[in-house]
């Protein structure tokens, strides 16, 4: 019995040393520096870019930047040798920008390293040691660092940035999520998210003003067990491969299965938007100018939802109806809307120095995938609303009782129930 378990010691030990011995062949390891000459194709957010080797059509890595001297490393997708916008599809160091002459390196030790012109770590992979003998971009724009059986030690479809392309993957419990670009010129993460959650997924606005992400649009998948993770695929819909099927396929843990959810068909072979809208875009290489499509958009006038569901639809503060901007509301009544239409800002939380107004038959964009608090009394709603500095309103529906405080107005819809009333703090001088 002792022999055996020194057996099974040697070999484990054995095993362990032949990975952590393995080594990337040194034809393979590399060190691109950041400088030269830009690119000349149009890219997405105007940006200007350096490309690297590392490619597989029409995915190929480059330094982009939207401003002086702040560079991120990502991938992007699109054909050389079309006039369409080429557009960037993941990314490694957002937030984190790097400089001039700053490094990508992939070395023996199997680890790719981003670094500044100052040494500084932006951002790494963290593979020393795991067995790695090779890095490549895959044909589906996953890419990844194997061993020598195949097997992917990393790969960038575990680590999305606001983008899935088919294949990608969403894991529970915000392990990997989609996050909105803040700006076409500032590349930080913006106000939108993309979860999966036990049941589905969900959108979620982070509000300044408040400590929780506020949902806006929710998909259930499956009302039994719970969400393990989530794959964006596309099947052969038809005979002669000219139409395909989008799905969601995922798993479930509590019993365990597979299943896939249907979205849309399209007819050639998935990103949140900085406005906070989930879009599926179609890529057809063999078209010069109209290579990008898009496909669906989850909230879309055309669709069950509306975009009147975006938080930020009508700008600062603007009423929602049928997906367009039909009103500014103002303590005087309902005034035509535009981008300037904002709420009186308060700047006091004393009794006597603030009011409500109302406004009927209208709901808050976080209403329809949130329960409220309640039953409870609109005076008591108001109440909580007015001991609260942060709150700018309150929403109540009197046929349920039911309240919701607002920390952002944004976007308000028009609802054909008249019990749904909004109450919007206003200053009285």
């Amino acid at each position: 019995m002792a022999s055996i378990s020194l057996l099974f010691l040697f070999i484990s030990f054995q095993l362990l040393l032949s990975i952590s011995l393995a080594i990337v062949p040194a034809s393979d390891t590399f060190t691109y520096v950041n400088e030269g000459v830009f690119g000349d194709y149009v890219v997405e957010y105007d940006a200007t870019y350096r490309f690297l080797p590392p490619s597989r059509n029409p995915f190929q890595l480059c330094f982009y930047n939207t401003t002086p001297n702040s560079f991120t490393l990502a991938l992007r997708m699109g054909t050389v040798r079309s006039e369409a916008l080429m557009r960037w599809v993941w990314e490694a160091n957002r937030g984190n920008p790097v400089r001039e002459n700053a490094t990508f390196t992939f070395s023996a030790d199997g680890n790719l390293v981003l670094a500044d012109a100052d040494g500084r770590i932006a951002w790494k992979t963290d593979t020393v040691g795991k067995g790695v003998v090779g890095f490549e971009v895959l044909t589906n724009g996953n890419m990844v660092l194997h061993d020598g059986k195949g097997n992917f030690i990393w790969q960038s479809f575990d680590s999305p940035t606001d983008t899935l392309l088919v294949g990608g993957h969403l894991r529970a419990g915000g392990t990997s999520r989609l996050v909105s670009r803040s700006s076409t010129s500032s590349n930080v993460d913006g106000a939108y998210s993309l979860v999966l959650e036990p049941k589905g997924l969900a959108l979620y606005y982070k509000s300044p003003n408040s400590v929780r992400p506020l949902v806006y649009w929710t998909l259930t998948v499956s009302d039994k067990g719970s969400l393990a993770n989530l794959t964006f695929s596309s099947e052969l819909a038809d005979a002669d491969g000219s139409l395909y099927e989008f799905r969601f396929q995922y798993f479930m843990t509590n019993p365990s299965s597979n299943s896939y959810i249907n979205i849309v068909l399209s007819r050639y072979n998935n990103t949140l938007g900085i406005d906070g809208n989930l879009r599926i875009f179609t890529y057809n290489p063999n078209l010069q100018v109209y290579s990008w499509d898009v496909t669906y958009r989850f909230l879309d006038r055309r669709s069950r939802y509306g975009e009147c569901q975006l938080p930020e639809r009508c700008g600062k503060f603007g009423l929602c109806e049928d997906s367009q901007c039909v009103a500014c509301p103002t303590p005087n009544g309902l005034s035509g809307w535009s981008q300037d239409c904002e709420s009186k800002k308060v700047t006091s939380c004393k009794s006597g120095e603030f009011g409500y107004y109302k406004l009927d038959g209208v709901d808050h964009f976080t209403i329809k995938y949130t329960r409220g608090d309640g039953p409870t009394k609109q005076s008591e709603c108001e109440a909580k609303c007015s001991k609260d500095c942060k709150c700018m309103g309150y929403f109540y529906h009197t046929d349920r009782s039911r309240c919701w405080i607002a920390y952002d107005l944004k976007t308000l819809t028009r609802v054909g129930n008249s019990t749904n009333l909004a109450f919007i703090k206003t200053p009285k001088k």
